[in-house]
């Protein structure tokens, strides 16, 4: 190919100067490959850690889910046991509030049915265990009712004697026996789901060690070449001011060699400053010259709008998609990084074993309150701890519950008016301790109640940092602590998280919550 063509053609000349340059066996080239090798490698991994990551999510979302169908299972046997109570005391002493509670748990029963075959959808062995518990609870029932009316009739000799018969006493044994084997089957679905979690992250760990290895052997690699590369260089130097003094052609010699080695040195510095800066630092690069390229093109456009109209799709392409896109360019990498380390976070939280000790909350939330002092006198906010309750639970995970609702009330305070956060609990009847958050930020639209416990869910203005995984980590804790967590909000109106615990933590042999 001639100059004049190759002038013409120049992604040509560019290619065939690529292609000679692979080539050609040199530093420059085994470097180039080691680096390529590199990213690829980076490629690979993220790709892999991504799907980890929504592996665990799906694990955890499956295991929470075997959880409340167990304590849904716990309610049918709770309830059943409250109207065999009621029935008892209505033949012992015919009060007629017995009958009020009993009709309010034959009442409860329907909805647990409904909630627990929706949540047992796919799961054969658990749709064959909900039929058989719909049929014995509704016989169970039916004979309860049978000796309920007898005594409201005044006959309570037949009443007593249709319970002396053990048809009722047969269908609770029955009703124990199918609610044991419902048991035992999401035993095993816990255990599969944990396995596997435990499975997947061990998993990314290792693809990561693996990947770091490699990388740091193909730094090693080049660190060598790069290495030997100068020791030759200066071992030609040192030849030539060896040979220097009274050796005209020798001088000439290897000067010329210099000359050429020094070539190579600049051709080498041309293509690490040109050609493997550009694939490692390609976002932040390309991202520049889109700005700039933007700026340039909204003065044109700015200048054309003084004397024509101009195209709408193009200006809302320069004015709107660019900007937006580059902003997309900036934030991706940063938040790669971000979500690896919560993920990993939740999956090492939900493999940690529970130790229940008594807990001083009112002590505990003073100290999280005081920890983020900083934070709410710049804001002008307060943080009040009232008295409450102390109850047995997992300290670490009361304390990273807390203490993620109490930082999550600072960050969305409204700024139009002084922040006010308190903290308040309550004994409740049951066995159970209840604790509130309330603060009067922003709020929570109605529609977004259920989105913020999501993960990577957020809602509202996306002006503070965030991945949503705090509200997501706090039900996920709470659930796993034998509570739950409810939320009352309004846009402009502050928010309210209560969180409900049993006074005590109960784990069975296998340190899970009972």
């Amino acid at each position: 190919m001639s100059v004049e063509s190759a002038s013409r053609f120049p992604s040509m000349g560019l290619f065939s100067r690529w292609r000679e340059f692979l080539r050609t066996s040199s530093l420059a080239r085994s470097v180039v490959l080691l680096l390529t090798g590199a990213l690829i490698l980076l490629l690979l991994v993220n790709v892999s850690t991504f799907v980890m990551i929504s592996r665990t999510a799906a694990y955890n979302a499956q295991v929470d889910a075997a959880w409340q169908m167990r304590r849904t299972a716990r309610s049918i046997t709770l309830t059943v046991q409250g109207a065999e109570t009621a029935q008892r005391g209505f033949l012992l002493t015919g009060q007629p509030g017995f009958l009020a509670t009993f009709e309010k748990q034959k009442a409860a029963l329907p909805p647990i049915f409904a909630d627990f075959e929706r949540r047992a959808a796919g799961d054969e062995v658990i749709l064959a265990s909900s039929e058989a518990l719909s049929r014995i609870t509704r016989d169970k029932f039916l004979e309860m009712s049978g000796t309920l009316d007898l005594a409201r009739q005044g006959r309570i000799g037949q009443a007593v004697s249709r319970v002396r018969t053990g048809q009722g006493q047969a269908l609770t044994e029955e009703l124990a026996a199918e609610l044991n084997r419902l048991d035992v089957h999401l035993g095993q679905v816990l255990d599969d789901r944990r396995a596997q979690s435990a499975r997947s992250g061990l998993f990314t760990v290792i693809v990561n060690a693996i990947a770091g290895a490699l990388i740091l052997v193909l730094a090693g690699i080049i660190f060598m070449l790069v290495r030997r590369y100068l020791a030759e260089i200066n071992a030609a130097r040192a030849e030539l001011d060896r040979v220097n003094a009274g050796l005209e052609d020798t001088v000439k010699a290897r000067t010329g060699a210099l000359i050429r080695a020094n070539e190579e040195v600049q051709r080498f510095a041309y293509i690490v400053s040109h050609d493997l800066r550009s694939p490692l630092v390609n976002v932040m690069g390309y991202t520049s010259e889109l700005e700039q390229a933007g700026k340039t093109i909204e003065r044109a456009i700015a200048r054309a709008e003084v004397e024509r109209e101009v195209d709408p799709e193009v200006v809302a392409a320069v004015r709107e998609d660019m900007p937006e896109a580059v902003g997309f360019i900036r934030a991706s990498t940063e938040k790669m990084d971000r979500l690896i380390n919560a993920i990993l976070k939740l999956s090492r939280e939900g493999r940690r074993t529970l130790t229940p000790e008594r807990l001083d909350m009112t002590a505990m939330a003073g100290r999280i309150a005081d920890s983020i002092r900083h934070q709410t006198e710049e804001k002008g906010a307060e943080v009040v701890v009232e008295t409450l309750p102390s109850f047995e639970n997992d300290r670490l995970s009361i304390e990273q519950v807390f203490g993620n609702l109490i930082d999550n009330a600072v960050k969305y305070l409204d700024p139009a008016r002084p922040g006010h956060i308190v903290v308040s609990g309550r004994e409740a009847p049951g066995g159970w301790v209840e604790y509130a958050v309330t603060d009067n930020g922003r709020g929570i639209a109605p529609r977004d109640h259920e989105r913020v416990f999501e993960l990577f869910r957020r809602a509202g203005r996306q002006d503070t940092q965030g991945e949503g995984l705090g509200l997501a980590f706090v039900r996920n804790s709470v659930r796993r602590l034998g509570g739950e967590i409810t939320l009352e909000s309004e846009l402009g109106e502050g928010s309210t998280f209560r969180l409900k615990f049993p006074k005590r933590l109960i784990l069975d042999e296998a340190g899970d919550t009972l």
